[in-house]
C-alpha cells in the first residue's frame, strides 16, 4: 500500500512543481510585459526633462566623441576596446581603490560607519584580500579580455559600433531598460544554476568563501562563473540591441559600479541599496537576482522580507547608519 501511495504522490508532485514553475512564468511575462508597456505609454512625460538636458549637451558629446574618433585615426578596433574595457576597468580599480582602502585601514569613518555586518572585515585580511585581487585581475586580463575580442566582429556583424554619430536619448532609454531585464534573467538563472549542490562546491564555492563581501570580491569567481554569470548576462544586451560603444561603455561601467556596491559591505547614503546580496552572502540560499524581481517570482526572497535586513533595504536619504536606525534584534544568551 506504500509503494502504492507513493506512485500516486509522486505525479501529484510533480504536478503541483509543474504548476508552480507555470505560475512563476505567467507572472514573469506579466511582469516584464507590463513594465514595457509602462515605458512606452509614458517616455515622452517622464523623459521629457532628460531630453532637454540631452538635446542641450548633445553638441558637447557629439564633438567629444568626434575629437576621439580623430584622435586614433578612426582605428574603430582601438575605439571599441577603450570602450568596452579599457575604460570600465578603470572605473572599476578607481572605486575599489577607495573602498579597499577602507577595509583595510579602517578611515575614513565616513564610510566605515555605514558598515552591515559590523563585527567582519574590521580591518579586512591583507592576505585574503591580496588573494582576491590576483583572482580578480586573472579574470579580467585572461578571460574578459578575450571575451571583449570576440564581441567586437560580433557586434561589427550586428551594426556599426564605432559609427560617427551617437544614438538618441530616447533610444539609450530603451536598450538600458532592455539590458536590465536581460541581465535579471540570465545572472538570475546562472546564478541559481551555479547553487545546484551538483555544482556549487565545484564553482561558486570560491565567491561564497567571503561571507561577508567586500567591492573586489564582485569579480572573485571561479573562471566558469565569471564566463557565464559575471560575463555573460552584460554583454547579451548590447549585442542583441547592436549598440554603440558609447552606450555599451556606459551600461558596463553602471554594471560593474552596481556589482561593486551590491558586494562593497557599505550601506552608503545616496547610494543603492546593497542589503540585498549581502544577505544572499550571508545566507546562500536567498536574493538570487539582481533587481529582485525573479526572487519575488519564484520566493526566493522569502526568509530575507522576514528579516530587519529587509527593513534596511532602502535608499539611505541622510547620514545615520541604518544598523543604528534599524538596528537588529539582541541576539538571546545560550
Amino acid at each position: 500500500m506504500r509503494k502504492e501511495a507513493t506512485a500516486v504522490s509522486q505525479p501529484a508532485q510533480l504536478h503541483r512543481v509543474d504548476g508552480h514553475l507555470w505560475d512563476s512564468v505567467k507572472k514573469a511575462t506579466f511582469v516584464l510585459g507590463s513594465g514595457l508597456f509602462f515605458f512606452a505609454a509614458f517616455r515622452n512625460s517622464v523623459t521629457w526633462h532628460f531630453q532637454r538636458f540631452w538635446g542641450a549637451s548633445g553638441d558637447f558629446w557629439q564633438t567629444l566623441w568626434g575629437m576621439l574618433y580623430s584622435y586614433f585615426g578612426g582605428n574603430e578596433w582601438v575605439l571599441f576596446f577603450l570602450g568596452t574595457m579599457i575604460i570600465p576597468t578603470a572605473v572599476f580599480w578607481a572605486f575599489n581603490g577607495i573602498l579597499m582602502f577602507a577595509d583595510t585601514t579602517g578611515k575614513p569613518s565616513f564610510i566605515t560607519r555605514y558598515r552591515i555586518q559590523v563585527d567582519k572585515n574590521n580591518p579586512v585580511d591583507p592576505a585574503k584580500l591580496r588573494q582576491a585581487v590576483k583572482k580578480v585581475l586573472f579574470n579580467q586580463l585572461f578571460l574578459s579580455v578575450p571575451m571583449v575580442i570576440v564581441m567586437y566582429p560580433v557586434m561589427k556583424w550586428r551594426g556599426n559600433p564605432c559609427g560617427p554619430e551617437l544614438p538618441t536619448f530616447h533610444w539609450v532609454l530603451l536598450e538600458f531598460f532592455v539590458f536590465g531585464l536581460i541581465e535579471e534573467v540570465l545572472f538570475y538563472y546562472s546564478h541559481r544554476l551555479f547553487h545546484h549542490p551538483a555544482i556549487y562546491r565545484y564553482v561558486h564555492k570560491v565567491h561564497h568563501e567571503w561571507t561577508a563581501p567586500i567591492g573586489v570580491v564582485s569579480l572573485y569567481a571561479h573562471p566558469l562563473e565569471h564566463i557565464l554569470a559575471n560575463m555573460l548576462p552584460p554583454i547579451v544586451g548590447p549585442v542583441l540591441m547592436g549598440s554603440h560603444v558609447a552606450t555599451t561603455m556606459l551600461w558596463f561601467c553602471m554594471a560593474l559600479l552596481t556589482t561593486t556596491i551590491s558586494h562593497c559591505g557599505y550601506h552608503l547614503p545616496f547610494l543603492p541599496s546593497p542589503e540585498f546580496h549581502d544577505f544572499h552572502h550571508l545566507k546562500f540560499n536567498q536574493c538570487f537576482g539582481v533587481l529582485g524581481v525573479l526572487d519575488r517570482l519564484h520566493g526566493t526572497d522569502a526568509i530575507f522580507k522576514t528579516t530587519k535586513a529587509n527593513e534596511r533595504h532602502i535608499l539611505l536619504l541622510n547620514f545615520t547608519p541604518l544598523s543604528e536606525s534599524v538596528p537588529d534584534p539582541p541576539k538571546q544568551k545560550k
